[in-house]
């Protein structure tokens, strides 16, 4: 480990594990706090997913998966499976990676968009054609992976080294782990399509499981894919000098600093929104005191949601004085409104801050 990977992990160490530190606008509430992990999640797999051929914009893939309307096609597909995917390592997935965890996670990821469908989840096999990466230039192949008839044995291996199983010569940082987990699958190219997305998820995996918290709310895709060139010559390079992983890890820890200073600075941008819009409302004398506190709550849990009870029991009124508060700020144009069963439910509307701030 040179000097220069210990230095970035020492960074990583200091600012993406242990105690939380963010901006107070997602430190001091579990909704703002859920609301930008929803939007990271997002961010990751629209990357990920153009990353590797898809084209659908931001905006767009962001509009399906907050509605939850059906992907029109290929790209948004990749990008909503990218999203569930997450999602599931997140939520679902047990803390030790198994071979069937790897495949279940590769079949979210690829459902529906492979030409062959009986690839999801499914390792390669003797009969299927194995992708080489060729240098142009010279028509010489730059990598080739394992013969298919070894996949089955390096999954389990590759596994056993993501839970700590496997023997290694001195101390591994953690960090490092999940950087080699990333390497690794990409090296093996044990899948038809989806090998790149399957190694970022694990990426993330990996970071999480051994307490780094705040890699959830990165996304090294959108990084890597504004040089997809140096992201290519990473790998290329550990295989035209012996193997040596160096290049491969100084890439990807440059990779994570670069979006660990990038996420700061987005929350701090946030934490000044937030502060001036709060100071505007609290200036105003358009609104009463019960809609001045909703709507600084709404600024900072933009996944808050209301009812005529919910706000009466807030400020111990009654459910009259309750409705007009919010039919008030819905005809104003900064609530939306939905029926849920019997009973109406309140949202802040989409760029509630830039509203305000008209």
């Amino acid at each position: 480990m040179p000097d220069q990977a210990l230095e970035l992990l020492h960074f990583i160490d200091q600012h993406a594990s242990g105690e939380i530190a963010m901006p107070e606008v997602v430190a001091a509430d579990e909704s703002a706090r859920r609301h930008y992990l929803v939007n990271s999640l997002m961010e990751e797999a629209i990357r990920s997913s153009q990353l590797e051929g898809a084209s659908t914009t931001r905006p767009v893939a962001k509009e399906m998966i907050r509605t939850g309307r059906p992907p029109r096609d290929r790209s948004e597909r990749m990008i909503l499976n990218n999203y569930n995917a997450l999602r599931f390592l997140r939520e679902d997935a047990a803390s030790r990676l198994t071979p069937a965890l790897v495949m279940e996670l590769h079949r979210i990821l690829t459902e529906g968009t492979l030409d062959n469908p009986d690839g999801a989840g499914r390792l390669q096999g003797p009969n299927d054609e194995r992708v080489a990466v060729w240098n142009a230039q010279t028509n010489e192949i730059v990598h080739a992976p394992p013969a298919a008839t070894e996949l089955e044995g390096r999954l389990h291996t590759l596994c056993a080294f993501a839970n700590g199983e496997l023997e290694v010569e001195g101390f591994l940082h953690p960090v490092v782990r999940a950087i080699l987990l990333h390497f690794m699958l990409g090296y093996d190219h044990p899948f038809e399509d989806g090998n790149g997305r399957t190694a970022r998820a694990l990426f993330y995996w990996a970071m999480r499981k051994q307490g780094y918290w705040l890699a959830e709310y990165l996304s090294i895709s959108r990084i890597l894919r504004e040089a997809p060139a140096q992201y290519g010559r990473s790998f290329m390079y550990t295989e035209t000098d012996e193997g040596d992983t160096t290049y491969f890890i100084l890439y990807q820890l440059h990779v994570i600093k670069r979006a660990m200073r990038e996420l700061r600075d987005y929350l701090e941008r946030k934490v000044s929104e937030v502060r001036e819009v709060e100071r505007l409302i609290r200036q105003s004398d358009e609104y009463n005191h019960r809609q001045l506190a909703l709507l600084g709550n709404a600024v900072r849990s933009p996944d808050q949601r209301y009812t005529f009870s919910s706000h009466a029991r807030s400020h111990n009124v009654s459910i009259q004085s309750a409705r007009h508060d919010l039919l008030d700020l819905l005809q104003r144009g900064l609530l939306t409104r939905r029926r849920v069963g019997h009973k109406f439910v309140f949202a802040p509307v989409a760029g509630l801050s830039e509203q305000l701030n008209d």
